[in-house]
């Protein structure tokens, strides 16, 4: 086992500790925010539940043992003074615990608040193992001895409130050694297929290569690559519910879903060293497109949600994608995503265009992703210059599909339309200087302080000359020594939590850096991604970032912000090799 594959060391407390398809991790975090003593078995299916509490204990007075917690990508250990206990990843459904010196005790999270809710607690004679059955998360949790002696149990076949759980204790050398299954129903009686230590070897394997594939540009030059890679590696879970495929959550703590535009950064950071999985993120919300075209808000393990929708980036997204593939893609697969944006783009052209309008119009911040950015203070139903860019990037792929699936009429109409909806947005959005928003009830338009207003840039080479450069000076004024700040630092609505009114996020990073480099200004895209980039190396990859001090806010273990480092990494990487040669 060898130093250089054993992966970086992080903080549970900031990244749960999992593995690659398991719909559970090792955490503190026990509910939105909500940060336990002791760490837990939590499970992702049916929503977040903490299930299970795993307490090192004093093998002489069964008391809680001070410890305290390392963490790799392949093995979680918590050390005393008196010995140590090492958690690791058999498969996605099993983990195997080792102890030394140290008893340990797993016992129901919560108590049952009802005969009929919580966690039911027994010894089961056919497995010869103690199963907790959580009505949370509607599955089984079982522990099965390996080693060692139960020394105690509480609740069980208990009803109602009360203690559930069990304590381990070594043999006569202080030694124990369990297995924990994750279960539906049934399975054969639990025989170990390793020994431990051959279980930490082999997850220590698949995180390597893994980060050897999406990240073999790393270099000292881009020191958070592979904890960003096992931010994603780790969050991935199998296909189950309502999730059709392999799917990158954006989190395993609290924000355990897949949103519809943050899939395309993990499809794209993806791309070159995992593309089938790559191509499973860009299609999952696909797979619940809705008759009138519509992607849904969200998707998780049992729900889908489709009161919002998100900005349709997925054009733009699509195009990079292809680009960064290993491998063209088929003319079937081609077809099929074309029929997608084909979809997902009349939906804004009909169901987001009021009678006679050429732009579209978001209904709610939520939809455009920015839920509270001040651009939607004055009115919500609102025509934005982000939405018609996007729809222009979206129209413009539309067209190179239609063209390469041997469909001449169709890329003419896109490619119309496309320019139609360009002119509409510099006839009546821009403004000398700025582009504004326009109220669809009231006509009324205005500017604000935030980053929403210059997302345009994304327009890249399809801006004029001055407009670009109008928009470049703009975002400078957002940037602060971390990145860019969403709502002016200055501005009277600015908040240094304020979610969208003022801290620093990945994916606008990557699309307006993505759009100045297209559009020739390659030296502040160069310093947006330098400074975004030593922000993830010092503060981590959380969900979005303190404009002025770089803390890292709200979700602190969010895929998109780790696949964007990776995405300009990458870029930086390959643009030094080439300054080399």
């Amino acid at each position: 086992m060898t130093a250089a594959r054993s992966g970086p060391a992080f903080s549970v407390h900031d990244i749960p500790f999992s593995a690659y398809g398991s719909w559970f991790d090792i955490s503190p975090v026990v509910a939105e925010k909500t940060y336990a003593e002791d760490l837990h078995l939590v499970s992702h299916q049916n929503g977040m539940h903490a299930v299970l509490r795993l307490v090192p204990l004093d093998a002489a007075t069964g008391a809680r043992a001070e410890t305290g917690v390392q963490a790799t990508p392949a093995l979680l250990s918590w050390t005393g003074p008196a010995g140590r206990v090492d958690l690791a990843y058999q498969s996605p459904d099993t983990v195997r615990l080792r102890g030394s010196g140290l008893g340990f005790g797993v016992a129901a999270a919560a108590q049952a608040l009802t005969p009929f809710s919580g966690t039911y607690f027994f010894h089961d004679p056919a497995a010869d193992a103690y199963v907790f059955t959580s009505y949370e998360t509607g599955r089984r949790y079982r522990v099965t001895v390996l080693a060692g002696t139960v020394a105690d149990t509480a609740g069980a076949q208990a009803l109602g409130s009360g203690d559930r759980g069990l304590v381990l204790a070594g043999e006569a050398d202080g030694a124990w050694e369990i297995a924990i299954e994750e279960l539906d129903t049934a399975r054969p009686p639990y025989t170990p297929p390793a020994a431990f230590d051959a279980v930490v070897q082999s997850a220590r394997d698949a995180f390597a290569d893994f980060v050897d594939a999406v990240a073999p540009w790393r270099s000292s030059a881009t020191p958070a690559a592979e904890l960003a890679a096992y931010v994603v590696w780790s969050a991935t879970v199998r296909p189950a519910g309502l999730v059709t495929r392999p799917a990158v959550l954006m989190s395993k703590h609290w924000m355990d879903k897949v949103w519809s535009w943050d899939h395309c950064f993990n499809a794209l950071a993806l791309a070159p060293g995992r593309p089938d999985l790559a191509r499973d993120q860009f299609a999952l919300p696909f797979d619940h497109q809705d008759d009138s075209g519509a992607l849904p808000d969200s998707v998780t393990h049992s729900e889908v949600l489709h009161n919002f929708v998100k900005p349709p980036i997925h054009g733009w997204a699509f195009g990079h994608l292809r680009r960064r593939l290993p491998t063209a893609l088929g003319q079937d697969e081609l077809a099929e995503v074309y029929d997608r944006l084909r979809r997902w783009t009349d939906f804004w052209l009909t169901a987001r265009r009021a009678p006679g309008a050429e732009l579209a119009h978001y209904q709610h911040g939520n939809d455009s992703g920015w839920d509270n950015a001040t651009t939607f203070d004055p009115e919500r139903v609102v025509v934005t210059a982000d939405l018609a860019a996007f729809l222009v990037l979206q129209l413009r792929e539309l067209a190179d599909l239609a063209r390469e699936l041997n469909r001449p009429d169709e890329a003419r109409r896109w490619a119309r339309a496309a320019e139609e909806m360009r002119t509409a947005l510099f006839e009546q959005l821009w403004t000398e200087d700025r582009f504004v928003a326009r109220g669809v009830a009231t006509g009324d338009t205005w500017s604000s302080s935030s980053l929403l207003d210059l997302m345009p840039v994304v327009l890249g080479e399809h801006l004029p000359g001055d407009v670009g450069s109008a928009l470049a000076d703009r975002i400078k004024a957002h940037l602060t020594p971390y990145g860019l700040a969403t709502e002016l630092t200055t501005s009277p609505h600015y908040l240094a939590d304020g979610y969208w009114r003022g801290p620093i996020w990945a994916p606008v990073t990557v699309l307006i850096e993505d759009g100045l480099r297209r559009a020739g200004h390659h030296r502040l895209a160069d310093e947006i991604s330098a400074r975004f980039r030593a922000l993830c190396e010092t503060h981590g990859f959380a969900e979005n970032f303190d404009a002025l001090t770089g803390t890292g806010l709200r979700d602190r273990a969010y895929t998109w912000t780790a696949s964007s480092y990776l995405l300009l990494a990458e870029a930086h990487e390959l643009r030094r090799g080439a300054h080399r040669t």
